[in-house]
């Protein structure tokens, strides 16, 4: 587990960005010129903080293949870059208030062979650790659900936790580009994915209806997660005492 220490950890990173999004997803990217084939590459990653998980290294000692990562803009790098990647999803301005000490997480990953469970915990661990040692109290994000069955899985994803997660209404945001929920069954009874239901196990407000990412061929739902609503065991779990 370790933050990027230069362009090459970064690199690692989007490498197994690329090959979950695009090869195993089936995203379309868009990169910026200059950007190296096979890499998942945007305008936001010089200004964030790239966290990775590792396999154990091999027999010549060599740093193993990085097998999990988040990126993470704080609120200085976020006024650096202009805004945050979810401000081209989703009106945000009713969090204007909580913004001083937010963080977007985004690109969260985990290669097929370890998605076991420890992986997305110990990246959850650095990141509470991240956020008490910088003063910082809340976390927004888009969980991304796929879209290669039309949408119908994320209506009914929407119509199912709205009842029991949606944020109150001075927290809620409206997204730039619906879903159209209207048009697509919403009567499915589904299995939140397993991100998702980690997020909302440790608190986590869902803060309006997905938008679709044609790009990414997906329905984002916009979460929130502030630490002061952390319950008790996860409080002991993920952040020091």
């Amino acid at each position: 587990m370790a933050w990027a220490r230069d362009e090459a950890d970064v690199r690692a990173a989007q490498r197994l960005r690329h090959a979950v999004f695009v090869d195993e997803m089936g995203a379309r990217l868009t990169l910026p010129v200059g950007a190296p084939a096979g890499h998942d590459v945007d305008m936001f990653d010089p200004f964030c903080e790239h966290l990775l998980v590792r396999a154990p290294a091999g027999a010549d000692g060599e740093p193993g293949p990085v097998i999990g990562t988040y990126r993470v803009l704080t609120p200085a790098a976020a006024r650096r870059v202009g805004g945050l990647y979810s401000d081209t999803e989703f009106d945000l301005t009713r969090l204007r208030p909580l913004r001083a000490r937010m963080v977007e997480l985004g690109r969260s990953c985990v290669h097929p062979d370890w998605r076991a469970g420890g992986v997305i915990l110990a990246l959850w661990g650095a990141l509470g650790e991240f956020m008490q040692r910088n003063g910082l109290e809340t976390m927004i994000g888009c969980a991304s659900v796929g879209m290669r069955d039309g949408g119908h899985v994320a209506a009914s994803l929407w119509q199912q936790l709205r009842q029991t997660h949606l944020a109150p209404i001075e927290w809620q945001v409206r997204p730039r580009l619906a879903l159209p929920v209207e048009d697509l069954r919403s009567d499915l009874v589904v299995e939140p994915p397993a991100l998702i239901k980690g997020y909302l196990r440790c608190g986590a407000q869902l803060l309006g209806p997905p938008a679709w990412d044609p790009d990414f061929n997906t329905a984002d739902l916009p979460l929130m997660m502030r630490l002061a609503e952390l319950p008790a065991r996860y409080r002991r779990h993920f952040l020091a005492a």
